[in-house]
């Protein structure tokens, strides 16, 4: 019963889609604070895997002429530490490289995305525990790792911040091949 009533609700009305990405758990400050100094630069938030995930998938939503399928398509953190900032500079030119445009600003998740999105995707497990914490009952919204939706199986995308490019050309194969899977969990593709 629950896949016909998903079913048709993707035949009948667009499916919407928020991109999560930055785990707020103590322990991950912690392993920061080893190596760096705390600034306001180094913790992330909705400026690097979230925007990314966002313009890819987008962008092949646009692509494939899905735009009346799946509507809003956005990005957040679970955190709100860059706020009105714009993506990493790294995160936009790796897209830019690729030919995917990429227009967003940092914000975060609120209560309501759990009632205007139908999937809210995240980037790893933190977020996921994040977010399954925050979700009010009976929200619509599915909370998911994105990267479940990747056929070669890296469930887990990385927070590219603190590496060079490679990280961030990785991040985006793995985006591109979640955004293709997910389109066709959705029957889209």
């Amino acid at each position: 019963a629950q896949t016909n009533r998903l079913i048709f609700r993707i035949m009948s009305e667009p499916q919407s889609v928020l991109f999560v990405c930055l785990g707020t758990k103590k322990e991950y400050y912690d392993k920061l604070v080893e190596y760096f100094s705390l600034t306001d630069t180094i913790v992330p938030g909705n400026i690097c895997r979230s925007p990314m995930a966002e313009a890819v998938f987008a962008h092949m939503v646009k692509e494939k002429n899905l735009s009346t399928a799946i509507a809003p398509i956005d990005s957040a953190g679970t955190a709100g530490y860059h706020v009105g900032e714009k993506p990493d500079s790294r995160s936009a030119a790796t897209c830019k490289k690729h030919g995917v445009p990429v227009n967003s600003r940092a914000r975060k998740v609120s209560k309501s995305d759990f009632s205007k999105f139908d999937y809210i995707l995240c980037m790893d497990e933190s977020n996921l525990s994040d977010l399954k914490h925050m979700q009010p009952s009976g929200s619509k919204a599915v909370v998911q790792l994105f990267g479940d939706f990747d056929h070669k199986g890296e469930r887990i995308i990385r927070d590219p911040y603190y590496g060079g490019a490679e990280g961030f050309e990785h991040n985006f194969k793995q985006v591109t091949r979640a955004s293709e899977g997910f389109l066709k969990h959705l029957n889209l593709l």
